[in-house]
């Protein structure tokens, strides 16, 4: 068994407060769930019981929360599992909502890895594309699916190089070689960066 040592509300949503159990921070809870449930410092409860208490009596309050955050753009489901995590929710909490929102479509990595990627494309080779979207949580069977599907990496690089090279003197060897090192940081290979580098002297 373990103890409620303190509950604090939260600074920055006043309907929840934060749980401590033996000193240590446990979970964020909805203040009406703690008074539904009489808890106060001092109550001495199992882990397991203030996990299925949350559960059972936010899943709703999550599920709206992760509504309102992924309104203003598409995200991934670790993004959603993040964004609940730091709300103070447990993984149970995270794992049904996460499981509800791409049962009825909200979540979908697929659709958000081809539309980050035909986005990226623009400016961004396939390395940094896919580094990107394994730090958003997209699995490689998915982002290896989508890298297949990008064309264009070659006219992409030299449509970086040009702007990077606008006002620069391309007759110097250090300004190219500053040019070779930002297409690579941009996630384009060896091969693409050193084609639009050619194309420079193919276009005099």
């Amino acid at each position: 068994m373990s103890e409620i040592t303190a509950i604090t509300a939260q600074k920055k949503d006043k309907t929840r407060c934060n749980i401590e159990v033996d000193g240590r921070f446990f979970c964020g809870m909805e203040l009406v769930t703690v008074v539904q449930n009489r808890l106060k410092v001092g109550s001495v409860v199992t882990e397991e019981e203030l996990a299925a208490m949350q559960l059972e009596s936010e899943k709703q309050t999550a599920f709206d929360k992760a509504l309102s955050f992924i309104s203003a753009s598409m995200k991934t489901e670790r993004e959603v599992e993040e964004y609940l995590e730091k709300k103070g929710y447990l993984s149970e909490v995270c794992g049904h909502v996460v499981g509800k929102m791409r049962e009825y479509g909200f979540l979908d990595d697929a659709a958000y890895a081809r539309a980050y990627a035909e986005s990226a494309a623009k400016k961004k080779g396939s390395r940094l594309i896919a580094l990107e979207l394994r730090r958003k949580g997209i699995s490689e069977e998915v982002i290896e699916e989508t890298l297949s599907e990008i064309s264009g990496e070659e006219d992409a690089a030299a449509a970086v190089l040009q702007k990077y090279l606008r006002g620069k003197d391309v007759t110097e060897k250090q300004v190219l070689r500053k040019a070779y090192a930002h297409l690579i940081s941009k996630g384009f290979d060896h091969d693409a960066a050193r084609h639009a580098l050619e194309g420079l002297y193919d276009e005099d």
